[in-house]
């Protein structure tokens, strides 16, 4: 049951699964233009809230199939891929946040590990803005083993820490396939992960916090990757 205005109008836009009912207010109906050529059934907030289990519906919801997971070994036959590998990052709100910012910055897909970590549920498609439609999201049995695929695929590997062993973000550069891979949060990169990473990079801090959210770093490194790519 997809929830949220972004959410059910990308879901509509995107075509990758079929939506079968959706259910608005009426007030929604008449504020959002995408809705009046779709058959809408108007019913009152409060069943929204039944529907979606939520009250963070914004007066909308859609009966949809499962998510379509992408293949996580097709990512890598694409040409120059640019990829985003999360280590077990299990914040629906993260993982949504992060694929909005990927889908975004033109990323080729997103990777997630199939077992401790958040998965591509309602929540993080209302967190995701919808992006979560468009962007291929991938799910792999073992993230260190799908790693080593990706450089026998001529893929470069970064991984996000920020021990003394990483590198400025600006140091390498992001050509050809790039896969970023970001960590859990508070515990970031798992050994045998950051030990398949090429080289790992670190964000400046100059403040008196000692870390950033994991969706903000990935954030400004994925657009310092877009930035070097297209210089």
């Amino acid at each position: 049951m997809l929830y949220g205005r972004n959410a059910v109008h990308e879901a509509l836009r995107a075509r990758r699964r079929p939506v079968h009912r959706i259910w608005a207010t009426s007030a929604t109906l008449r504020s959002e233009s995408w809705l009046k050529s779709r058959t809408v059934e108007v019913v009152e907030a409060d069943e929204l809230t039944r529907l979606a289990g939520t009250d963070a519906h914004q007066g909308v919801c859609a009966q949809a199939d499962g998510y379509p997971y992408a293949d996580a070994s097709a990512l890598l036959r694409l040409d120059s891929p640019l990829i985003v590998a999360l280590d077990e990052v299990q914040d629906v709100q993260n993982l949504g946040a992060i694929a909005r910012t990927a889908e975004c910055a033109g990323a080729s897909g997103l990777v997630i590990p199939e077992r401790r970590s958040a998965e591509v549920t309602p929540a993080a498609g209302k967190a995701s803005a919808g992006a979560v439609e468009h962007l291929p999201v991938a799910r792999t049995r073992n993230l260190a083993d799908w790693l080593e695929e990706a450089k026998a695929a001529g893929c470069w590997i970064y991984g996000a820490a920020g021990d003394s062993s990483a590198v400025p973000w600006t140091q390498p550069e992001y050509r050809g396939g790039v896969v970023l891979v970001m960590g859990a949060e508070g515990t970031g990169l798992r050994p045998r992960v950051a030990a398949t990473c090429d080289a790992l990079v670190a964000l400046p801090l100059h403040g008196r916090i000692s870390s950033l959210n994991v969706s903000a770093a990935a954030a400004a490194l994925l657009y310092e990757i877009v930035r070097d790519r297209t210089t």
